[in-house]
């Protein structure tokens, strides 16, 4: 089958150290576009078989003006960026990559853990600024350092990555509770939410953003959770309310928290969470997926999603 693609985003993806070469062999030409503005879509499909997405928006209106188009691969597990139905009416199969970073992000949500429970950020701080220096013995010990030992934490959405998340932590000799999300199946040994909150040291967030989902960690939730406890968002922004995260922080009702995602991103209209300047808060810049390894899988499931494709033997699709 000869087919032409062309990858609206690559630049999302690729930091000049990944290799193409496995996907540029699923096809006769592939065009990389560092990136793609939305008035640029249909030009740069309109004469490709195949189409590559990262977050460049591919909707009804512009399927609709691309009757060449046969596959959507798109590089990133949330499919929310094409119009599934649309694909589906007009013939148009749809794959996404999946499990690629469950290693890069289970390796960053223990990193937000340690960093927290070691003060590790006010430390690095505080050296910079020269306060060790000044110190009258050969410590300096300013900031609160816990022992994940024997702490509790608690897993919302304990698919793939919550069990990779709950595997590291029990290597430091974590207690594991696992939540039960709304509307979903309830886990053999889950925890409802409000069972589940006043037990845990850490909460960490490896579900979905749903309907169901949305701001469920809210200041109800904050009530519940002991002021010595932590936060770890690594999933998605608009599942914790970030107001409310800030008041807790400041008034006590948790002891810090950390996250890997906002609510829009990137934020380039401000956020409460930048704006709060919190000590006991880390933000990371939606980094947690991003190690070298889980991009160029990535890049590897593209290319057997386009290679399924070709052979009939169709795996990853989205829109059955």
């Amino acid at each position: 089958m000869s087919l032409a693609a062309a990858f609206l985003d690559y630049g999302s993806l690729d930091m000049n150290d990944l290799d193409f070469s496995s996907l540029r062999a699923c096809f006769n030409e592939l065009q990389l576009y560092e990136s793609t503005a939305p008035e640029q879509v249909i030009e740069r499909l309109s004469h490709v078989e195949v189409a590559i997405s990262n977050k460049v928006v591919i909707d009804a209106e512009t399927i609709q003006q691309l009757p060449k188009l046969k596959l959507i691969l798109i590089s990133a597990t949330g499919a929310n960026n094409v119009d599934l139905k649309a694909a589906k009416a007009q013939g148009i199969v749809v794959c996404n990559c999946q499990g690629y970073g469950t290693a890069s992000v289970a390796q960053h949500t223990l990193t937000l853990m340690l960093a927290l429970a070691t003060s590790l950020i006010r430390y690095d701080r505080a050296v910079t600024q020269g306060r060790w220096q000044q110190s009258s013995q050969f410590c300096f010990l300013d900031y609160p350092i816990l022992e994940l030992s024997g702490k509790t934490l608690g897993i919302m959405g304990y698919g793939e990555l919550g069990q990779e998340v709950a595997r590291l932590a029990q290597a430091f000799g974590m207690q594991i509770l696992i939540a039960n999300l709304p509307n979903r199946p309830k886990h053999e040994n889950g925890l409802e939410l409000n069972e589940l909150l006043p037990q845990v040291d850490f909460l960490s967030l490896h579900c979905p953003l749903t309907p169901e989902t949305q701001n469920l960690i809210n200041a109800n939730a904050f009530e519940l959770m002991k002021n010595s406890a932590f936060l770890i968002n690594c999933a998605r922004g608009g599942i914790v309310h970030e107001a409310d995260l800030v008041d807790a922080l400041k008034q006590g009702k948790i002891a810090g928290a950390a996250t890997d995602v906002l609510t829009v991103e990137p934020p380039r209209e401000g956020n409460v969470l930048l704006d709060a300047n919190l000590p006991n808060l880390i933000i990371t810049p939606h980094a947690a997926w991003g190690s070298v390894q889980s991009r160029q899988r990535m890049v590897e499931q593209l290319a057997e999603n386009a290679k399924g494709f070709i052979s009939g033997q169709i795996i990853r699709q989205v829109n059955v």
